[in-house]
């Protein structure tokens, strides 16, 4: 990887800069600094993107950028490359947002700031939403859909939550039961919930707190999704904490402080969040601490789906 990272750094033209590895996770993720600027170099996981959805994600993060959200941005090579193939990996630089996670910052507020940050979430949520809709893609756009297909289909995005190894029959028969149910629910609603770019992953540690102000980053799973969506899944890591019921009004308020918000199928969305992490850790239980994953998403959708389940009943 050091060679992938050398030659992408005479490419962008910053051969003194200083690298430092920030984060492996779907993505390698360097900070880059030179003098006083700071920009991320990413490595891509291979296989993973087509060149197109990332010249895609590029393009769209530009425009959110213009628009006046805090997100990164791509940073051009001095020939005007936002993209390159290097040694294989598909490698880009964006702005350098700074700033410490959500999920560091939580723990160390009062309950007032708390509810405010969760405010701020909503309503930088709902701008997100509402610039997205905004902007003209232009021709060639492509992005995945986290549709009723996309989450509960054949080949969801993520997975085939119901056939995880790990799964006793108990749990399958239930998985399946509510696959069904909500692959039907999800035909019925079609588009008439509203539909748009999402980001798809804004978890806490996707959301950056500077003295106050939200940050969204990495948007590898962003694409055409219902809005929703991206609610349950702000949602879904607090779920179980005390004051949820709060952050979540709070949360509500602030997002239609903005623009409207139905929250009428929010416990559906949030029961298909966490389908979804069923699904996408049977890649990856062999890594360090994906047997403990494994085993927190089985429980946590089980509790959550035979919830959902029961109140149809």
């Amino acid at each position: 990887m050091k060679h992938v990272v050398d030659t992408a750094l005479r490419v962008w033209g910053m051969e003194r800069a200083d690298v430092s590895l920030v984060a492996e996770r779907e993505n390698t993720v360097y900070e880059v600094r030179l003098g006083t600027m700071r920009l991320a170099l990413r490595v891509h996981r291979q296989s993973y993107r087509t060149d197109g959805e990332l010249r895609s994600e590029l393009e769209w993060m530009a425009a959110m950028a213009e628009a006046g959200l805090s997100v990164p941005a791509p940073v051009p090579t001095p020939k005007g490359e936002v993209l390159r193939h290097i040694d294989g990996f598909q490698v880009d630089v964006l702005t350098w947002l700074k700033g410490e996670t959500m999920t560091s910052a939580l723990p160390k507020l009062g309950v007032t700031e708390r509810r405010q940050l969760f405010f701020e979430l909503g309503r930088e949520m709902a701008r997100l939403h509402q610039a997205s809709d905004a902007w003209d893609a232009q021709s060639g756009f492509i992005r995945v859909h986290w549709d009723r297909d996309g989450l509960v289909g054949d080949a969801p995005l993520w997975g085939r939550f119901w056939g995880n190894p790990s799964l006793t029959n108990a749990d399958r028969a239930v998985f399946v039961k509510f696959r069904n149910h909500a692959s039907v629910k999800l035909n019925r609603i079609g588009k008439s919930l509203d539909y748009g770019l999402v980001h798809a992953d804004l978890v806490p540690d996707n959301i950056l707190v500077d003295n106050g102000f939200l940050k969204m980053i990495d948007f590898d799973d962003g694409g055409y999704g219902y809005r929703l969506f991206d609610v349950a899944t702000a949602l879904f890591k607090h779920i179980s904490d005390a004051d949820y019921r709060m952050l979540r009004s709070r949360l509500f308020d602030g997002y239609r402080s903005i623009r409207p918000l139905d929250v009428s199928e929010l416990d559906l969305f949030l029961s298909i969040r966490a389908a979804t992490y069923v699904g996408w850790i049977i890649t990856r239980v062999d890594e360090p601490g994906g047997l403990e994953r494994n085993t927190r998403f089985i429980e946590t959708f089980r509790r959550l789906v035979t919830k959902y389940l029961q109140h149809l009943e």
